[in-house]
């Protein structure tokens, strides 16, 4: 686990390889490459409200997906790729187990390190809900709105719980303490400052009172594991609602497919968060 880890007796190399999530799944492309495709197809099926502007910048677009009926729950779900990779439109797959439940749903994307700061990514997610509250009705989306994100997104969620429009969260694989990613070549990109640090980790700011479920996988790296483990117990001292979903044999990229399932464990639990 994390805190066991010696992590200023560690070089480089060991530092990275704590983090490097495509190294430890040998499948990881063919993962991401059949999420991909099968997003493709969904977007495909459901094109009637795609790439609408939220901001001002190329990736300031979000993808609505309204349900039948305009009150049902909106599912909000950030992409991942450590702030710095991917994009929306490769994770539109996630959301089908929630939409075959009635659900609506919406993905924003954002701008990626080092295009953008870390605090700029933020508050891109933070402008992404505020035009979805004001325009979402407009296009058949006002039900409570239920935000989840995994890996970069899962931690873009847990900052943004907080956020007005939002009812609940679930937090997939999601880094919640930034300071030792400072350490890798993760922060190549993001450059994090030590503000940053203090005001983006999850684990140093005030809990939000909303309910927030945190998921990771059994089989994901130990840092993210602990990282999830420590966030739930801050919140459970806190008296914070919200579960802690471990995926059982699940890896890092093996997990996202627990939302592509009606009945997959991470669906039930976005259903059970809007009862």
């Amino acid at each position: 686990m994390q805190d066991k880890l010696d992590w200023g007796a560690m070089s480089r190399a060991e530092r990275d390889a704590a983090y490097n999530n495509t190294a430890a799944v040998a499948n990881s492309a063919e993962l991401n490459a059949a999420r991909a495709d099968r997003s493709a197809r969904f977007r495909a099926a459901h094109p009637g409200a795609l790439d609408l502007a939220y901001g001002p910048r190329p990736r300031n677009r979000i993808d609505l997906f309204p349900a039948a009926d305009p009150a049902a729950p909106c599912l909000v779900f950030l992409h991942g790729g450590y702030w710095q990779r991917n994009t929306r439109e490769q994770f539109a797959s996630v959301i089908e187990g929630p939409y075959a439940h009635g659900w609506s749903a919406a993905l924003p994307g954002y701008t990626l390190a080092p295009d953008a700061s870390l605090t700029e990514i933020a508050e891109e997610v933070t402008a992404a809900l505020d035009w979805l509250a004001a325009n979402g009705p407009a296009h058949g989306i006002r039900g409570p709105i239920v935000l989840s994100g995994w890996s970069a997104g899962g931690h873009l969620t847990a900052l943004a719980l907080s956020h007005p429009a939002v009812a609940a969260g679930l937090a997939i694989s999601g880094i919640f303490e930034l300071g030792p990613i400072r350490d890798t070549e993760l922060n190549e990109k993001l450059m994090l400052s030590d503000g940053e640090i203090a005001a983006l980790s999850p684990l140093r700011l005030p809990v939000s009172p909303k309910p927030l479920a945190i998921a990771y996988g059994t089989a994901e790296l130990p840092p993210l594991v602990a990282d999830s483990r420590a966030l739930h117990a801050r919140r459970a001292a806190a008296h914070a609602p919200g579960a802690l979903v471990p995926v059982a044999g699940a890896d890092h990229f093996t997990i996202v497919l627990e939302l592509q399932k009606p009945d997959g464990v991470l669906t039930r639990e976005l259903v059970a968060l809007a009862g």
